[in-house]
């Protein structure tokens, strides 16, 4: 079976399609609007210790880093007649549920240890679920055309849903689910909303899933259909791991590959540390109650609705290269200004209208730019795709988006294994108050979020510059792949 001819695989999509695809981000949005509470529930509401804390959530990234590649390769190479990716999202969504709704609901009387294996044992079992899907789902983006500028719309799109869908979710999350009474603890403190919680994400995550997968399977017929390098019906295990292992030969030198990788790979720690210490350094530096944190999600709003548009402007301005380096440099800048600010006593004192003003102030501006670069990155490794099957001869999305997949869940993996080790040498309490926080501790929080983040940020940007691929040579690759498909 061929693949459908060149101006099929060069099609533009109507938004029914784009909408239908990015409804699965709406997972994604679910499980970082509850990440915003993981590290607190396990250790300030259940008393394990930061450092185990962290150690749970790098034993969850060892486990990702075999899974990712490895359902990356399975959905490449499997062939059935709902296609390659949709059957492993379809049985995904269970276990994906069932995993979340336990992880926030661990049995009563369990010691620290126990807890902590709990922890493990679900978050490996939240993420392997969610590597079935989400890896099928990022390669499906990528096998829906082969247009250059129409792929950073197909993921523009994707990343519109899915930061709107986090905006309501995480709004929802903070206001509803663990609303801080006045005069109370920060509402993420009461152990009894975790239930409501747990529910909340099952319904949603399954929903979500099924959902996306029976709306694009009116796709399947337009998708990549052949596999050169390996001719026959039948394939065996073997087959596809030695395919597997010719693939992961071929991107490990590929130049673009690896500048996309490690670039995003280390964004993502650096989100990690920002997405596990911000909710303390927000609740204890700043004295925020969940309302007031809830905003945090609102300021994104303005970057949704522009990042298509300005992912597109920015893209036949400068390609893709330059608009990932400049973006990254700017979002990242501004993302940890307050908290830099505040370690250097230059920022309004807390409980003021004026602090709330000037930090989402500096945020809005920085959330404008920042959806930008995963949009183009994303972009960026369809292309790679298309460079792999020209010097492979084989199609190996599934396996090039499971290092985005990855990356992702390193967010709260290595990034979080840092924030916990961190917490533990500024030695923050098991049970914070405000009557127990030191000077030491808040500047702790602060320093991780601002110049420690700018450390991990701006280290790894240089990796973006070994990019190679722009639209030029990107056509190039086209011409060549099409002429050897329509081949017989």
């Amino acid at each position: 079976m061929t693949d459908p001819a060149p101006h099929v695989r060069r099609r533009k999509l109507g938004v029914r399609t784009k909408l239908a695809y990015a409804s699965g981000s709406i997972e994604e949005a679910m499980v970082g609007a509850a990440g915003v509470a993981t590290m607190i529930y396990y250790n300030q509401v259940l008393g394990v210790s930061p450092a185990l804390c962290g150690a749970a959530f790098l034993i969850a990234s060892v486990f990702d880093a075999i899974s990712d590649p490895l359902a990356g390769a399975l959905s490449d190479g499997v062939r059935t007649r709902w296609g390659r990716r949709h059957p492993f999202m379809f049985l995904a969504a269970l276990p994906l549920a069932v995993c979340f709704y336990l992880m926030y609901q661990p049995p009563k009387g369990l010691s620290e240890v126990g807890l902590f294996v709990w922890f493990v044992v679900t978050m490996v079992g939240v993420r392997t679920a969610k590597t079935f899907y989400a890896t099928p789902h990022s390669a499906l983006g990528a096998e829906l055309t082969d247009n250059y500028a129409e792929r950073t719309s197909i993921f523009g799109w994707n990343w519109v849903v899915g930061t709107v869908s986090s905006v309501l979710l995480g709004a929802i999350v903070l206001l509803f689910i663990f609303p801080t009474k006045p005069g109370g603890a920060n509402g993420l403190l009461n152990a009894a909303r975790y239930h409501e919680l747990a529910v909340m994400g099952a319904v949603v995550c399954f929903s979500v899933v099924m959902f996306c997968t029976l709306a694009t399977a009116d796709q399947i017929p337009f998708l990549h259909k052949r596999e050169p390098a390996l001719s026959g019906a039948r394939r065996s295990v073997g087959d596809v791991l030695r395919e597997t292992g010719r693939n992961m030969r071929r991107l490990v030198v590929n130049p673009s590959y690896l500048a996309v990788c490690l670039c995003w790979l280390i964004l993502a720690v650096s989100g990690g540390v920002i997405g596990v210490v911000g909710t303390y350094a927000l609740i204890y530096a700043f004295g925020m109650t969940t309302g007031q944190m809830a905003i945090q999600n609102f300021v994104r709003i303005p970057g949704a609705l522009l990042c298509v548009v300005l992912a597109g402007f920015l893209t036949r301005l400068l390609d893709k290269k330059h608009t990932v380096i400049i973006t990254i440099a700017i979002s990242c800048l501004l993302v940890g200004l307050p908290y830099t600010l505040r370690l250097l006593g230059w920022f309004p004192p807390n409980g003021t209208p004026r602090m709330l003003i000037a930090f989402y102030a500096i945020w809005t501006i920085g959330f404008i730019v920042l959806p930008v670069v995963p949009i183009v990155i994303d972009s960026q490794l369809v292309d790679v795709a298309d460079e792999h099957e020209l010097q492979t001869g084989n199609r190996a999305e599934g396996l090039i988006y499971s290092i985005r997949l990855f990356a992702i869940k390193a967010t709260g993996g290595l990034g979080g294994l840092i924030a916990g080790i961190c917490l533990q040498v500024v030695h923050f309490p098991r049970h914070a108050t405000a009557h127990n926080m030191t000077p030491r501790i808040t500047d702790g929080l602060l320093l991780m979020m601002g110049p420690l983040y700018y450390l991990i940020v701006f280290g790894g940007l240089g990796f973006a510059f070994m990019y190679r691929i722009n639209r030029r040579r990107h056509e190039e690759i086209l011409r060549v792949l099409e002429a050897r498909r329509a081949a017989p």
